[in-house]
């Protein structure tokens, strides 16, 4: 059951999280370049977070 709540929640997570990037890129008024190593930095980290939690909670 837990691993269907995980399956589900990842995208929202991300979402959220990128749409709370893209806020911060605007307001610090970041080039693409800058935009698209925060960005990559977040996603990887945010997917770790995921997986780690998927790893320790289901299986």
């Amino acid at each position: 059951m837990a691993g269907y709540i995980f399956v589900f929640l990842a995208p929202v997570f991300l979402f959220v999280f990128n749409s709370l990037t893209h806020k911060l890129c605007d307001k610090k008024n970041m080039s693409s370049k800058q935009q698209d190593s925060v960005y990559r930095t977040i996603n990887v980290s945010i997917t770790i977070l995921l997986i780690s939690s998927y790893l320790s909670n289901v299986l």
